[in-house]
């Protein structure tokens, strides 16, 4: 039997990267998985790929910033699987400027898809986790629920050009150890990871300017590959993590090894 048989998991942003991976890899050890992404043909690739692994998925579409959208994923668990044990919060973009070069627009499109839309999600969750939990009490049954909140080494420690991210990535720190002492309760565990120099198409090495399209925003993406040498040097391990080591972060959080763990931070870094 798998260690996640018969569990629920909600991953946003999970169509590409480090998502996507945290969406396999709760798949390969059973968990059923909604799995979200902004646009249609990435989320049906990583709802593919575990079904050809024998998994169960389903795609909930859309940006986590929309009103309705944590209310939408939520009635997608529900209505397809009737229970939700597992969240991670991963969806996110880097829109990176220097304080006075930094719009209010910039300002407020990174706090609401970094932490107000992870708040909706949780909100949305909480009335349905309330009454799970009394009904499996009642059966003198004890479910773990597990919440990942991803975070960054740009909100523990911050980054130049990302107050907002930073910023974001700082409360949402906030949030998850706040969390885990309103729902330990209810037998939830809350945790939050945070991410050194990953592998992704945000952090690609690259000196051509490269621009993707969020909400109609043009955000530039990848990092001078000077810079990301000089990072690389910083970090004992010697390399940027691959997507699939940073999900393995993010499974430590949701794996039953882990049901006593609660309210921590984990920087997942290479040492740095």
């Amino acid at each position: 039997m798998a260690k996640l048989d018969g569990r629920v998991a909600l991953v946003t942003g999970s169509g590409r990267g480090i998502g996507q991976q945290v969406a396999l890899q709760l798949a390969a050890e059973g968990a059923k998985v909604v799995v979200n992404d902004l646009d249609e043909a990435p989320a049906a690739e990583t709802v593919e790929l575990i079904k050809s692994n024998g998994g169960e998925a389903v795609a909930c579409v859309g940006s986590v910033t929309d009103a309705d959208f944590a209310k939408r994923i939520v009635d997608t668990a529900m209505d397809n699987y009737g229970d939700i044990h597992i969240i991670v919060n991963n969806a996110g973009y880097t829109w990176d400027a220097t304080i006075q070069k930094m719009s209010e627009e910039q300002f407020d499109a990174i706090m609401d898809v970094h932490l107000k839309a992870p708040w909706r999600i949780l909100k949305e969750a909480a009335e349905i986790i309330r009454i799970k939990t009394k009904e499996e009490a009642l059966n003198g049954e004890r479910v773990m629920r597990k919440v990942v909140n991803i975070s960054s080494t740009a909100g523990s420690r911050g980054n130049p050009g990302q107050t907002n991210y930073s910023s974001a990535k700082a409360a949402l720190i906030g949030l998850s150890k706040t969390l885990s002492k309103e729902w330990g309760r209810y037998n939830v565990c809350v945790n939050a990871v945070a991410f050194g120099l990953i592998e992704t198409r945000l952090t690609e090495a690259t000196d051509e300017k490269t621009e993707i399209e969020v909400a109609g925003n043009k955000v530039g993406v990848g990092v001078p590959k000077d810079m990301i040498a000089a990072m690389k040097m910083m970090i004992p391990l010697g390399r940027a993590g691959t997507p699939a080591e940073a999900a393995g972060g993010v499974m430590m959080f949701c794996l039953p090894e882990s049901d006593y763990v609660s309210g921590q931070l984990l920087e997942v870094t290479g040492g740095f």
